[in-house]
C-alpha cells in the first residue's frame, strides 16, 4: 500500500472531494492540513505554487481532480466501464466550471459580494436544472453503483448551500442524492469526526 500525504488549508474546499474518496475506500493517509498565515513560506516550495496536493511515496501529485481521478480509478470509484468513466468525468467537469467561477480570491468585498450573488441567482439554477435532468430517476449520477461525481455533488452542493440555503429546494431529487451520499457509513463518519470549517 502507498504512502499517501495530503497537504491543504485547514478547509474542505479543493481537497474534500480527496478526503471522501479516501475515508469511503478505507485508506490511511496524512490530512496535513496548514495555516493561511503558514501559506507564503510554503508555497515556493509547491510544485505549481498551488495546493492541494497528494504525496504519494514521495511523488507529488497537484490539481485536485487530477489526484480524485488518480484515486477514484484505484478504488473502483470512477466508473465500470471506459463509457461510464467518460460520464463521470463530464459530470465532474460540468460541477467544476461553475465551482471554478466563484471569486474567492477577490479583494474587494463589494465586486465579490455581488460577483457571488450573481452566480448563485443566475447562473447556479441552470446547473441545477440540468443536474436534476440527468439524474432523472436514477439512484446515482451514472451508473447502478456510487462514483465519485456522486461525492463531488455531495461536496460542492454542501458550499453552495452554506452560501444560499434553500437554492436547491425545488431539486428534491438531488437533495435526495447528497443525502444517499452523506448516509454512506464511511462518509457519514468522515463527517462527524472532520474538523468543523465553514468551508
Amino acid at each position: 500500500m502507498p504512502h499517501y500525504k495530503l497537504m491543504y488549508f485547514n478547509l474542505r474546499g479543493r481537497a474534500e472531494i480527496i478526503r471522501y474518496l479516501f475515508a469511503y475506500s478505507g485508506i490511511k493517509y496524512e490530512d496535513h492540513r496548514i495555516e493561511q498565515v503558514d501559506w507564503p513560506k510554503i508555497k515556493p516550495t509547491i510544485p505549481f505554487g498551488k495546493i492541494p496536493i497528494l504525496e504519494v511515496d514521495g511523488v507529488t501529485l497537484h490539481q485536485s481532480l487530477a489526484i480524485a481521478r488518480y484515486l477514484a480509478k484505484e478504488t473502483g470509484l470512477a466508473g465500470q466501464t471506459p463509457l461510464e468513466q467518460a460520464l463521470v468525468d463530464a459530470i465532474v467537469d460540468t460541477i467544476d466550471d461553475f465551482v471554478s467561477l466563484f471569486p474567492w480570491g477577490e479583494k474587494n468585498q463589494d465586486v465579490k459580494q455581488q460577483t457571488f450573488n450573481d452566480l448563485l441567482t443566475n447562473t447556479a439554477p441552470g446547473l441545477l436544472r440540468d443536474l436534476d435532468c440527468f439524474l432523472g430517476d436514477n439512484k446515482w449520477l451514472v451508473g447502478k453503483s456510487v462514483t465519485w461525481a456522486d461525492f463531488y455533488w455531495d461536496v460542492c452542493s454542501t458550499t453552495l448551500l452554506f452560501l444560499k440555503p434553500g437554492l436547491a429546494d425545488n431539486y428534491p431529487k438531488l437533495l435526495a442524492l447528497k443525502q444517499r451520499v452523506q448516509a454512506l457509513p464511511a462518509i457519514a463518519a468522515w463527517i462527524q469526526q472532520r474538523p468543523k470549517t465553514t468551508l
